[in-house]
């Protein structure tokens, strides 16, 4: 492994399966009941974001605890930033403070590669801007590897917020990299341009983008992002594009990133499916982050 994980795009498949072979250990480790490993021990793993996150912070901060390293939490609001401080200087100063990784998540594009140059502590992305969040792809992958087995000619459905998901990007970058077969459904308002370059398919009917998926993703409305009305209501988005009960065939795993907007995005119907892996996942993220803190050290 290299020092640090930034991109799904630059990583190898090698570097791929090594994390999610790393993983399954660390779920079956979890799965004992056990919570706590000496691999990490005096090391320490300080998480910055400098966006909001629940599920992502925590499970990294679980995840360091559980590997033996202590744990900073750095709440951009109330930090020195600020004051006017620039994330170089703050990645300094916390590296003099004894970090050994920076989990960063940034409001732009690139803010972790920057980190990267500059510091000689790992650093982990934990989502750039519209870019990428490579930890959440890998724990994606590990889920559906968990049940399919293998990515080659697996069907993957992701619907909803395609243009402004850095989680879209990195799960079209590993699905694509490891032989899945990637269909995104969206209004045309919500895919990035030329998406089809990337090697997945459009599809603009749920329903028909739907039938005979393996998987379906949904993904939050990223109404933040959004700097102009990209379609015509809430309630007119979930009509034609939410993921919703008859979507989830019966042996189609149906997954989603959190966090969900029930009545938006996906219906509480789906949310609570029987097929439903959106709760096994949040688990399968704390063992996948485990086994990249330990591949980094």
């Amino acid at each position: 492994m290299k020092k640090d994980l930034l991109y799904i795009k630059d990583m190898s498949k090698d570097e791929i399966f090594s994390i999610l072979d790393t993983a399954k250990d660390m779920r079956v480790f979890l799965d004992k009941g056990e919570r706590k490993l000496n691999i990490l021990s005096g090391m320490n793993v300080t998480t910055l974001f400098y966006e909001n996150s629940t599920r992502t912070r925590v499970s990294f901060e679980n995840a360091a605890k559980i590997m033996g390293a202590s744990t900073s939490s750095i709440s951009v609001a109330t930090s020195s930033v600020q004051k006017g401080e620039t994330l170089i200087d703050t990645g300094k100063n916390l590296e003099f403070m004894l970090s050994d990784y920076f989990v960063i998540r940034h409001s732009q594009s690139g803010g972790p590669l920057h980190l990267a140059k500059n510091t000689n502590a790992r650093v982990i992305n934990a989502g750039d801007g519209m870019n990428e969040h490579p930890t959440q792809a890998l724990l994606d992958a590990y889920t559906m590897r968990d049940r399919f087995k293998e990515f080659k000619g697996l069907n993957v459905t992701i619907v909803g917020d395609i243009k402004h998901s850095r989680v879209a990007r990195s799960n079209i970058y590993l699905l694509t990299k490891l032989g899945a077969k990637v269909t995104v459904c969206a209004p045309r308002t919500l895919l990035p341009i030329d998406i089809e370059k990337t090697g997945v398919k459009y599809e603009d009917c749920i329903e028909k983008a739907a039938k005979g998926a393996d998987v379906v993703m949904a993904l939050r409305m990223q109404l933040e992002r959004q700097k102009s009305a990209l379609f015509p209501s809430q309630k007119e988005f979930h009509y034609y594009y939410g993921v919703k009960a008859h979507h989830i065939g019966k042996d189609t795993m149906m997954m989603h990133p959190g966090p969900c907007n029930r009545g938006l995005d996906i219906s509480s119907s789906a949310y609570e499916h029987e097929n439903s892996v959106i709760l096994p996942q949040v688990t399968n993220g704390v063992a996948v982050r485990m086994a990249i803190l330990q591949l980094l050290k």
